[in-house]
């Protein structure tokens, strides 16, 4: 049985961010209910699947439901940063997202990561539910929070550190 479980149902807001210099930076999940603030640490790697996951998940579900609304990605910068308090719940392992047809809500289910010989069943959960355009504005500003980091290497794909990088593709030249 999970540690505990908890449904921000429904998000009145919810983003991502990160803090911190880049390559030294911290990724936080957030969604606000009422007065109710929920925070997960996030990977960047998990950021950009969830953004381009999102994305993904939206056009299939515009395919497969053509009678729906079209969403919005629109979004304010200033309304996107996240917000203290900063006192994540825990470190996400696993996220998930699902789809509520009657309710036309999207569902990021985020997981606990857990150490070595944890029960997995013991892990925590939190479901943020959302509207699509809620989804769709947290994809898009995903990708912008990505791109404030190091740049990319574009041989390898890798960050590239202030002083150079050693690029595998590259037989370890560094540039």
């Amino acid at each position: 049985m999970p540690r505990f479980e908890i449904d921000v149902d429904p998000c009145d807001h919810i983003t991502t961010d990160a803090i911190g210099a880049p390559g030294q930076r911290i990724f936080y999940l957030q969604a606000f209910q009422d007065a109710r603030t929920i925070t997960i640490i996030i990977e960047k790697v998990q950021l950009q699947s969830l953004s381009v996951g999102v994305e993904q998940f939206l056009a299939k579900l515009s395919e497969q439901n053509p009678n729906l609304s079209e969403d919005s990605a629109d979004f304010h910068e200033e309304h996107m940063r996240i917000n203290p308090p900063l006192e994540p719940l825990f470190r996400a392992g696993e996220i998930g997202l699902g789809y509520d047809k009657e309710r036309d809500l999207v569902v990021l289910v985020t997981r606990e990561i857990l150490l070595d010989g944890d029960d997995p069943e013991d892990a925590a959960i939190v479901r943020f539910w959302c509207t699509r355009s809620q989804a769709h504005a947290l994809a898009r500003w995903g990708v912008d929070v990505v791109k404030r980091g190091r740049p990319l290497c574009p041989q390898c794909g890798q960050p590239i550190e202030a002083g150079g990088h050693f690029c595998p593709k590259k037989n370890g030249y560094r540039h």
